[in-house]
C-alpha cells in the first residue's frame, strides 16, 4: 500500500536514497534535449556574470578564503565569536588564536573587491604584529609594539568583521533595513525580513522575539502599499524563536502555547497585507511544525488572506511529501498559500545528529547533486500546483535558475527569491532579461547576532563544490559550472554517498547499537507498544548460581517517582554467597567463542527493549532518553569487549567479583561483566541493592545467550554481600563502581583476607567542574550545563558539579540558565515529557534536601525549582560558592555550584580543580584553540570535553575513567580495559639482604620527570564534526621491589618499556610505603607473605588507591589514558564534513 504524504512525513524520515533519487530523476522528466537546453543557458549565463563589473562580495570573499584555506576556517571561527566578548583581554586572546598562525598576505591583491583587500591588509598587519616571538632587543621593541596595538588590533579586526557584517545583514534595525532597502525596490525588487537571533532557551527569550516580530510587522505595514501579497514586502518567523522547548516531548505545550502566538503574529500580517513565512528547522521538528501550521491556518479569521507562506527544503527526503500535503491542507481549507523552496540550511547537522544517534541513515540527501535533483523535481510539482500555491524559488544555483525558466509557461506565477549580500548578478541578469519576480531575503539585526548566521553562509557556499564558489573561479570552465545535476546522478554507481558512514556502520566492523528516534512517531509507538506489557508487571528477582539457592529476606522494590511496586526481590543469603565462589568456574570456551555468545547476549538485548526500558523507568527513575542510551551503552560494551576478547594473550585471572552501581544499573553492570567474561574468568555479580530487578533480567539474558551458570553467578543484596565476596581468598580480582569511600573499604578487605595483588578495577566519584569563558556562544553553554547538570537527576558520576563563569558573561549566563531550568519538567520518567525523573531514594532524598538547607540558611542558594510532592525528587538547584574548594564532597543529585572567575584567571581554576585530588571529567567552552590546548595540558583529568556536555561517554569513542581519588583506571570502553582481567606471567625472582634506605627513594621520586610530549595518542572513531583522541600520559613512577636488585631492575625495564617511570626500591621497608608520596604504585615477585604486609602498608594510605602488582606489568599500570572529546561544529558549522563530501 502507498504511505500518504503524511504517513511519509510522519514515519518515513529515512527513505531509502537511492530509490528516492531515481524517482526524482522520473518526475522532473528531462530529456536529453532539454538537459542540453538548459546547461548552454546556464553556461551563457556564468559568462555573463563572469563578465561582468561586479561579483557579488560573499562571491569575492569566498574566492578569497573559501573554506578550503586554513584562514578560511580562522576567519569563520573568528567572525562566530569576536563581536560576542565583551572584555579587551579575552577578545586580544581571540584574535592572536585565529590570525597569528595564518598566511594573509598571500590573499593582499589577489582579490578584486577594495573591501576584501582591507580586511586581508587588517589582518595581515595584525597576523606581522601577533606572531613576531624573537628575543632580544628587536623582540622586545616588537613585543612593545603589540602592547601599544593591541587597541589598534582590535579596532582594526572589529571593523572588519562588522564591514563583513554591513554587507549581509541589510540593516541593525527593521527601520534601518528598510530605509537601505529603497534602492533596490526602486528596480523591481521586493524583500522579506527574518529578524536574527538563536533559538529562544527561556520563556523570556520567546516573549522578546513575539515583541520584536510584532514591531517589525508594524513597522513594514508602512511599506505594504500594494494590495498584493506579490509586491509587498514580507517578514519570516522562525517557530523556535517564539517557544522554548519546541520540540516533541512538550507536543501538547507547543499546540497550547505556540500556537496562539504564531496566530497573533499571522493575524497581525493579514491585517497588514503582507507575506507571512515560517521558517524551516530541523528535521525532527518536521511533523511537530505541520501540525502548529494546520492549527494556525485553520482559523477562520485568516480566511482570504494569500499571504500564509511555508519553507520546504529540497535536501530533506520528506520535501515531496511535505509539499504535496500543504497543497492537499490549502484545498481542504479553500486557502492560497506560498511555499518557499530552499537548498536546507542544516545540513550537516542532520547528519551529525543521525550518526550520534545510531540512525540507519539520514533525513537528507547525501550528495549535493541528489539535492539539486530533489530542488529541480520539487519546482516541478510546485509549478503545477499554482492554483493553490504560490511558489517562491530561492536559490543562487543558476542551473536551478534556467532549469524553472525552462518549465516555467507562467513567468508572473512564481518569484526567485535570493539573500541580501549573494546572487545579485545572477539574479539581476535574470530580472532583466526575463521580467521575473525577485525577493531579497534580508536578515535584521545587530552584528553579534548575525555572525552565526554568517557563518551558515559560509559553510553553505565556501565548500569548493558549491556553485557560489564555483561561478567566480575562472578554473572551472562555464561548461563544468552548468553541468546537469540529473546526468551526474544517472552516472554514479553508489547513490548514497559512501564517504558518509551511517549510524550503524560508525565502528566499522563493530555493528554500533540500534538506534532510537524519540521525535520519530514510528519508535514511539514501538516504545510503547514494547513497554506497554511491563509497565504494571510485578518483576522478581533472586539469586542465579549454579547450585541451590537458600535466599536471605524477600524485599518490595518501589518506584522512586510514585512509590508504586514493581515487584520483589529475594536477597542473596550467606549460604549462596559460599555455594556461587564454590561452584564459579572460569569461562572454558575459546575466545572466538565467548565473543559469538557475548554478541548474541547484545541481540538479545536490543530484542528485549520492552521489558529493559519498563524496569529503567520504574525501578531506576530513567527518563526515556536516559533508557536509550543505557541500553546502548550496555549492548556496545558487550560488543566491544566481544572484539577484543580475541586479541587476548593471557589467561583468565578465574573469579571475578563484579560490584555495580544503581545509577546505570545495566550499562555499568553489563559493561564490567561482560568484561571479566571476555576474558575467560568466572563471574559473580552483585548489583546495586536499589536494582536487582534490571540485574536480573540481564543476567537471564545472558545466559539465554549461553553463558553458563557456572561462569555467572548472580547474587542480590546489600553491603553485606559484596563485603562476603571481596574478603574471599578465592576472589582473583574485583571490578567496583561507586563511591571513594566504599572503594577504599573494599581494597583494605582485599589486602587483609584476599590474593594481596588481586586487581581491584575501581571507577570512584568525581567533583567535576566546567569553565565557561567569555567567547564561548551562551546558548551553548547554558544548553550543556543543563544537560551536564540535571539530566539523570544528576546522578552521574560525570556530571557537572561546578560551573565557573567568566566574570563578564556571569550574570547573562546565570539568568538565561535560571531561564531554562523553568522549562524543565519533574515528573514520573516514564512519561516522555519528562526532563528530570528522582533521585534513587528517600535516603539519597533526605541527604541532598539537608545540603540544600544548609546552603538555604547561609544565603548561597541563586536558584531553586518546586519537586513534586510524592516520590524521591530533589528539584534542580544552584548554589553560589567560591571556588570548588568549597565543596568539600560529591553532592549526588541535580545541584549545580557557580563561582566566577577574572579573563586572567584560568590557571587559578585549572590549579583549584587538580588541587580536589579527583580527576573524572571537566568542561571547557571557549572558542580560544590555544587555551584549550593550555588547559588539557594542565589537568589531571580522565576525561575533559570541550564546547559540549561532559556526560554521555561512548564505548570505542570516548573511553571513561578517571584518576587520582577518582579511579584506577584502565578506562572502561577502552583499548587497555580487558588485559586488566587477565593474568600476566610472573617471572622468577631471586633475593637478597640490599636494603634501599628510604631517603634515597624519595629523593629518586622528587626528580622532575615531566615529558615535554606524550608518548603515544590514538584517534578513535566518532560521529562527524566531533574529534575524540585518547592520549597516554606517564603515571607517577611505579616502586619496583623486588625482592632483589636484579629482580628490581628487571620490573623496572618492564615498566620503562611500556612507556612509564620506575624508581628501583629492593629491600624498603613495607611501612614506608605509608609514608612515601609520588609514586602510583609498586611491584612484587617475591612471596605471599611478603606481599601481604606491603599491600596492607598500601590499603593504609590517605588519598588515591595504589596497586601491589604481582605479574608483569600493563600499559594501564605504567601509564595514564587522558581522553579529549571536542565539538568541533561549535562555531556554527562542519568544514571538515563538507571537505570530505565535496571529494566524493
Amino acid at each position: 500500500m502507498t504511505p500518504t504524504p503524511w504517513q511519509i512525513i510522519d514515519r518515513h524520515s529515512l527513505r531509502d536514497e537511492a530509490a528516492l533519487v531515481k524517482s526524482l530523476i522520473a518526475e522532473a522528466g528531462f530529456d536529453a534535449a532539454q538537459r542540453a537546453r538548459i546547461t548552454a543557458a546556464v553556461a551563457d549565463l556564468v559568462r555573463r556574470i563572469r563578465a561582468s563589473v561586479k561579483p557579488g562580495l560573499m562571491e569575492v570573499f569566498l574566492a578569497e578564503y573559501g573554506l578550503s584555506t586554513e584562514e578560511g576556517i580562522a576567519l569563520m571561527c573568528l567572525a562566530e565569536a569576536l563581536l560576542r566578548v565583551p572584555d579587551a583581554e579575552t577578545m586580544d586572546a581571540l584574535i592572536e588564536d585565529k590570525i597569528a598562525p595564518s598566511n594573509w598576505g598571500k590573499h593582499l591583491g589577489q582579490s578584486a573587491s577594495s573591501l576584501v583587500n582591507a580586511s586581508t591588509w587588517a589582518l595581515m598587519l595584525t597576523g606581522k604584529v601577533l606572531e613576531d616571538r624573537e628575543p632580544g632587543v628587536v623582540g622586545h621593541l616588537k613585543a612593545a609594539v603589540k602592547r601599544l596595538g593591541e587597541p589598534v588590533i582590535r579596532t582594526a579586526v572589529s571593523r572588519a568583521m562588522k564591514e563583513m557584517g554591513r554587507n549581509f545583514v541589510l540593516g541593525e534595525t527593521i527601520d534601518l533595513a528598510m530605509k537601505r532597502a529603497r534602492e533596490l525596490e526602486a528596480k523591481g525588487y521586493t524583500y522579506s525580513y527574518d529578524m536574527l537571533g538563536e533559538a529562544a532557551r527561556t520563556e523570556g527569550d520567546a516573549r522578546r522575539y513575539h515583541l520584536a516580530y510584532s514591531k517589525a510587522i508594524t513597522a513594514i505595514a508602512a511599506a505594504a502599499t500594494t494590495g498584493d501579497i506579490r509586491t509587498n514586502p514580507g517578514i519570516s518567523v522562525k517557530l523556535s524563536a517564539l517557544h522554548p522547548r519546541y520540540e516533541v516531548a512538550k507536543r501538547a505545550r507547543v499546540m497550547d502555547e505556540l500556537v496562539p502566538r504564531v496566530r497573533a503574529l499571522a493575524g497581525l500580517a493579514k491585517a497588514a497585507g503582507l507575506g507571512f513565512n515560517i521558517d524551516a528547522e530541523e528535521a525532527d521538528r518536521l511533523a511537530l511544525s505541520l501540525e502548529v501550521i494546520e492549527a494556525v491556518l485553520s482559523d477562520p479569521a485568516l480566511k482570504g488572506w494569500d499571504g500564509f507562506g511555508v519553507v520546504v527544503q529540497a535536501y530533506g527526503r520528506r520535501a515531496g511529501a511535505t509539499i504535496d500535503w500543504l497543497y492537499a491542507l490549502a484545498e481542504k481549507l479553500d486557502r492560497k498559500i506560498m511555499v518557499r523552496l530552499v537548498k536546507g540550511a542544516y545540513w550537516d547537522a542532520e547528519v551529525k545528529r543521525a550518526q550520534v544517534m545510531g540512525l540507519e541513515s539520514f533525513p537528507v540527501f547525501t550528495r549535493k547533486q541528489a539535492t539539486d535533483v530533489s530542488y529541480i523535481a520539487n519546482a516541478k510539482k510546485l509549478l503545477g500546483l499554482t492554483d493553490r500555491i504560490y511558489p517562491q524559488f530561492a536559490t543562487h544555483n543558476a542551473h536551478t535558475v534556467a532549469a524553472i525558466l525552462d518549465m516555467a509557461t507562467d513567468k508572473k506565477a512564481f518569484e526567485f527569491q535570493r539573500l541580501h549580500g549573494m546572487g545579485e548578478r545572477l539574479h539581476d541578469i535574470v530580472l532583466t532579461d526575463n521580467g521575473t519576480r525577485c525577493r531579497i531575503y534580508a536578515p535584521v539585526g545587530a552584528h553579534r547576532d548575525l555572525l552565526a548566521y554568517l557563518v551558515r553562509r559560509l559553510l553553505e557556499n565556501g565548500a569548493n563544490s558549491s556553485f557560489v564558489n564555483q561561478i567566480v573561479n575562472e578554473e572551472v570552465a562555464p561548461e563544468t559550472v552548468a553541468a546537469c545535476p540529473l546526468t551526474a546522478m544517472e552516472n554514479i554507481a553508489a547513490l548514497a554517498n559512501p564517504a558518509i558512514a551511517t549510524g550503524p556502520a560508525l565502528f566499522g566492523n563493530r555493528k554500533n547499537s540500534k538506534g532510537f528516534d524519540l521525535t520519530d512517531s514510528g519508535d514511539l509507538a514501538a516504545i510503547e507498544t514494547a513497554r506497554a506489557a511491563h509497565m504494571a508487571r510485578l518483576f522478581e528477582a533472586s539469586p542465579l548460581i549454579a547450585g541451590p539457592t537458600a535466599g536471605a529476606e524477600r524485599l518490595e522494590v518501589k518506584n522512586p517517582a510514585t512509590g508504586a511496586l514493581v515487584g520483589h526481590v529475594l536477597t542473596a543469603g550467606q549460604p549462596d554467597v559460599e555455594t556461587a565462589l564454590r561452584l564459579a568456574e572460569p569461562w572454558a570456551a575459546a575466545a572466538p567463542d565467548r565473543a559469538i555468545i557475548l554478541r548474541r547476549a547484545a541481540d538479545l538485548y536490543e530484542e528485549n527493549f520492552g521489558p529493559i526500558f519498563a524496569l529503567l523507568a520504574r525501578e531506576a527513575g530513567k527518563t526515556a532518553a536516559d533508557a536509550v542510551a543505557e541500553l546502548r551503552e550496555a549492548v556496545d560494551f558487550l560488543r566491544y569487549y566481544a572484539d577484543g576478547a580475541v586479541g587476548l594473550t593471557n589467561p583468565a585471572r578465574g573469579v571475578f567479583a563484579c560490584i555495580s552501581p544503581w545509577n546505570f544499573p545495566l550499562a555499568i553492570f553489563s559493561g564490567q561483566i561482560g568484561a571479566a567474561l571476555a576474558a575467560g574468568n568466572a563471574v559473580v555479580a552483585k548489583p546495586a541493592e536499589q536494582t536487582p530487578l534490571i540485574a536480573h533480567l540481564a543476567v537471564t539474558l545472558l545466559h539465554q545467550a549461553g553463558v553458563p551458570a557456572s561462569a555467572l553467578q548472580l547474587l542480590p543484596g546489600d553491603g553485606r554481600v559484596g563485603a562476603g565476596l571481596t574478603r574471599d581468598p578465592r576472589v582473583n580480582g574485583v571490578a567496583f563502581t561507586g563511591s571513594t569511600e566504599v572503594a577504599l573499604l573494599i581494597r583494605a578487605a582485599m589486602a587483609e583476607h584476599a590474593d594481596p595483588t588481586a586487581p581491584l578495577i575501581a571507577e570512584t566519584g568525581g567533583l567535576n567542574a566546567m569553565m565557561v569563558d567569555s567567547t564561548a556562544l551562551p546558548e551553548q553553554a547554558v544548553r550543556d550545563v543543563l544537560a551536564s547538570s540535571f539530566q539523570s537527576a544528576g546522578q552521574r558520576c560525570s556530571a557537572l558539579r561546578c560551573l565557573y563563569l567568566q566574570e563578564e558573561v556571569a550574570d547573562h549566563t546565570l539568568d538565561m540558565l535560571f531561564g531554562a531550568m523553568d522549562e524543565l519538567a519533574l515528573g514520573d520518567p516514564a512519561d516522555l515529557f519528562t526532563d528530570v525523573g528522582p533521585v534513587i531514594d528517600e535516603e539519597a532524598r533526605k541527604g541532598i534536601a539537608d545540603y540544600i538547607a544548609s546552603a538555604r540558611a547561609q544565603g548561597r542558594v541563586l536558584k531553586e525549582m518546586t519537586a513534586p510532592q510524592q516520590g524521591t525528587f530533589i528539584a534542580p538547584t544552584v548554589i553560589r560558592v567560591k571556588g570548588i574548594e568549597e565543596m568539600g564532597r560529591e553532592i549526588f543529585g541535580p545541584v549545580l555550584h557557580v563561582a566566577t572567575f577574572k579573563a586572567g584567571e584560568i590557571d587559578r581554576v585549572v590549579r583549584a580543580v587538580n588541587a580536589t585530588g579527583y580527576g573524572l571529567t571537566f568542561g571547557l567552552h571557549t572558542r580560544i584553540d590555544d587555551r584549550v590546548q593550555a588547559v588539557v595540558d594542565a589537568l589531571k583529568v580522565g576525561n575533559t570535553y570541550v564546547n559540549r556536555n561532559q556526560i554521555g561517554a561512548v564505548v570505542g569513542s570516548q573511553p571513561f575513567g578517571g584518576e587520582g581519588l577518582s579511579g584506577t583506571g584502565p578506562k572502561a570502553g577502552g583499548p587497555e580495559y580487558l588485559v586488566r582481567f587477565t593474568k600476566a606471567p610472573t617471572p622468577a625472582s631471586g633475593r637478597d639482604e640490599r636494603a634501599t634506605p628510604e631517603a634515597d627513594i624519595a629523593a629518586s621520586l622528587r626528580l622532575d620527570r615531566a615529558t615535554a610530549h606524550p608518548e603515544r595518542a590514538l584517534v578513535l572513531p566518532g560521529p562527524t564534526g566531533e574529534s575524540n583522541k585518547l592520549t597516554f600520559v606517564p603515571r607517577d613512577p611505579v616502586l619496583c621491589l623486588g625482592p632483589s636488585a636484579a629482580t628490581a631492575l628487571e620490573q623496572a625495564e618492564a615498566i620503562r618499556a611500556l612507556g612509564g617511570h620506575a624508581v628501583e626500591a629492593p629491600g624498603l621497608d613495607p611501612q614506608g610505603l605509608t609514608r612515601l608520596g609520588g609514586f602510583s604504585g609498586a611491584i612484587w615477585w617475591g612471596d605471599a607473605e611478603g606481599a601481604r604486609t606491603r599491600a596492607k602498608a598500601l590499603a593504609q594510605r590517605k588519598g588515591p588507591i595504589l596497586p601491589l602488582i604481582g605479574t608483569l606489568p600493563d600499559a594501564g599500570h605504567a601509564l595514564l589514558e587522558r581522553h579529549v572529546c571536542i565539538d568541533t561544529t561549535a562555531s556554527g558549522g562542519n568544514a571538515q564534513l563538507l571537505a570530505e563530501v565535496s571529494g566524493s
